[in-house]
């Protein structure tokens, strides 16, 4: 294909608010969205902590209702959105807000497709299946990792199958991402280091994705190095504020690059895990990213010891392949030293599975962007790889 026929779009919230106290505006920005009745999404361990409670006084010190939904489960579900969907419908709101992490932007996001779309969820898996806008919508981001308040990726899983549907469509991005720091401290030290290792994750794939451009190159780098920088922090001390601040700047960043460039095998595996284990998203990104990279080097060793040189390593004197391998090994290390378990076998994902979860990962869109192909017997080994 000739570089004039290739064109590449870039996808992000119309307005994205960063640092501490950014959350309270929530309110007046769904004032000028023009909401009068708020569906806030969220989970039960939020609601415990009264973050729920604490938004939904900010929304209505605006002069807007708020109903809050908390049956976002991890790893969300079609029920989960069809339960979500009827409180909607039943309330009679206009507007929805998540609140959490990505199980509750993804359940918020698949709400809005139905609610103004129809059907089911399971209609929109794919590409760009939807036909109209979602309602106004608001995403308040409380972990730092995956970017799901501020992407177009939309992850069900379809308890029928137990399979996750991979749902990318722009009519799902956000309206309105909000980071504030404030809602991240105090999260316990497993909860960060897996989010810190999907944004990590999010950012590898997206620099060596075949549709990576300048733009997703830079975010992607830089995401990188803040992780690299901060994640081992903030995982020692929940209440440190700037590391915090700084890893929501690095998740947001990742999702910025992997919005628009993809990702790869990691996910497209991760998610098999998830569907069927129901195993925690991150926890999985983490154990299978250095296998993944190992597999793939050979596409484009110059891009992994970039990464090398992004998370700090010193390549002076090396190849090029010998220094992506130091930039995969010190993955490995960021994974060990924030107490990332050593395999998928900690997991209790059995051998006997793989077949099928590799399978399923050939059907997953994120592999169409992987910087290697891959066969199934390429995919187990991937998997075996990462036992």
């Amino acid at each position: 294909m000739a570089l004039a026929d290739q064109t590449y779009g870039f996808y992000i919230p119309t307005v994205s608010l960063m640092g501490i106290g950014s959350s309270k505006e929530t309110g007046e920005q769904v004032k000028a969205l023009g909401g009068s009745k708020v569906l806030l999404v969220t989970d039960k361990g939020i609601v415990a902590m009264g973050m729920a409670e604490q938004i939904k006084a900010h929304v209505e010190a605006a002069g807007i209702d708020v109903v809050i939904f908390d049956g976002a489960e991890p790893n969300p579900t079609d029920k989960n959105v069809l339960d979500g969907l009827k409180v909607y419908q039943s309330e009679k709101c206009d507007t929805i807000i998540s609140l959490g992490g990505g199980s509750s932007h993804d359940c918020a996001k698949g709400i809005g497709m139905v609610a103004t779309n129809g059907g089911k969820i399971h209609d929109y898996e794919g590409a760009n299946m939807t036909s109209k806008a979602m309602p106004p919508f608001v995403a308040i981001n409380t972990t730092a990792g995956t970017a799901s308040e501020m992407t177009r990726f939309c992850i069900i899983t379809n308890t029928e199958t137990k399979v996750k549907m991979a749902i990318v469509d722009w009519r799902c991005t956000p309206n309105i991402a909000i980071n504030d720091p404030v809602l991240m401290v105090g999260k316990p030290a497993a909860l960060t280091a897996a989010t810190g290792m999907d944004a990590l994750t999010h950012a590898v794939e997206a620099y060596v994705s075949t549709i990576a451009t300048p733009i997703t190159d830079a975010c992607a780098i830089k995401a990188i190095q803040l992780v690299a920088e901060y994640l081992r922090p903030v995982v020692a001390n929940g209440e440190n504020l700037e590391g915090r601040d700084k890893m929501a700047y690095a998740e947001y960043l990742a999702g910025m690059a992997f919005n628009n460039a993809s990702l790869g095998y990691v996910h497209a595996m991760a998610h098999q895990l998830g569907g069927l284990y129901n195993l925690p998203h991150g926890v999985c990104n983490a154990i299978l990213l250095p296998s993944v990279c190992e597999f793939n080097v050979i596409a484009n060793p110059r891009r992994f010891a970039d990464i090398a040189v992004a998370i700090g390593e010193n390549i002076d004197g090396l190849n090029v392949v010998d220094a992506a391998a130091k930039g995969i090994a010190a993955i490995r290390r960021l994974a060990a030293d924030v107490g990332i378990p050593n395999g998928l076998t900690a997991l209790n994902v059995k051998e006997a599975d793989l077949a099928v979860m590799a399978g399923n990962a050939q059907n997953d869109a994120c592999m169409l962007t992987n910087p290697r192909k891959a066969n199934t017997a390429e995919v187990i080994a991937m998997f075996k790889a990462a036992m």
